[in-house]
């Protein structure tokens, strides 16, 4: 039977190649996003033998949410596969930020990342298991100074994510955190810096087969909770 993924913020990068990976391996993929037009493409060119559903949603948006997770449910089942992809943050610090660019911050990647996750539990309780996969960053394991609506909201998703592993792992809920060390690359950022050498960027199509790799994960006695991904050749943020 084919596992469902919800994929919580979905774009033309990372979003993008996770929704297609997940698909090839079998799964249908809901795919929440605010861009309804994006993701309803996205999800009538997924790769067999899966199956997409495009489910516009604003993260930011509680009762969305969880009416997107009855959409999802409708059409596929309970959700075995949950990726907290979103983010927003305002590149700032503590004396030029705004109030609400601090908020919104929290809400796309904390609050939602909350919502999200307590909906998939759910499911996952009922059927014996699932897996869910945080997007993190260097950010979410240390400062880098002047970014603070970012920084609070990707420390706050990984206490998330630890803390629903610690709840629910005997469970059979599988929770994984992955620290991306560097700048993914994109279409907006080749666009922005068409020069730039692709070894300095994280390709998404690798970053998401290591995200299918959590989900097929052959012990279940020896899961990852932590992985961080860097540049490769280039000096890395965090190591």
């Amino acid at each position: 039977m084919a596992q469902t993924a919800v994929i919580a913020g979905v774009g033309p990068g990372l979003g993008a190649s996770v929704a297609r990976t997940f698909a090839a391996n079998g799964c249908t993929v809901a795919l929440f996003a605010r861009s309804a037009e994006y993701i309803e493409t996205l999800a009538d060119d997924l790769p067999d033998p899966g199956e997409g559903l495009a489910v516009p949603t604003d993260l930011q948006d509680v009762a969305a949410i969880e009416s997107g997770f009855e959409t999802v449910r409708d059409a596929f089942g309970r959700v075995d596969i949950l990726v907290n992809h979103a983010s927003a943050a305002a590149w700032k610090g503590l004396a030029d930020i705004s109030l609400d660019e601090f908020e919104t911050a929290w809400e796309v990647t904390a609050r939602g990342a909350f919502v999200c996750s307590r909906e998939a539990v759910e499911d996952m309780r009922e059927t014996g298991g699932g897996t869910i996969i945080f997007t993190g960053a260097t950010s979410a394991v240390r400062s880098l100074g002047g970014t603070i609506g970012f920084t609070a909201a990707k420390f706050a998703a990984r206490g998330l994510a630890m803390d629903i592993a610690q709840e629910f792992g005997s469970e059979g809920v599988h929770v994984a955190h992955v620290v991306l060390d560097g700048q993914i690359d994109t279409p907006d950022l080749r666009a922005r810096d068409p020069e730039r050498d692709a070894d300095t960027l994280l390709d998404p199509e690798s970053i998401a087969e290591t995200y299918w790799h959590l989900v097929d994960q052959d012990d279940h006695s020896t899961q990852p909770f932590e992985v961080h991904i860097t540049n490769g050749p280039q000096k890395t943020e965090f190591m």
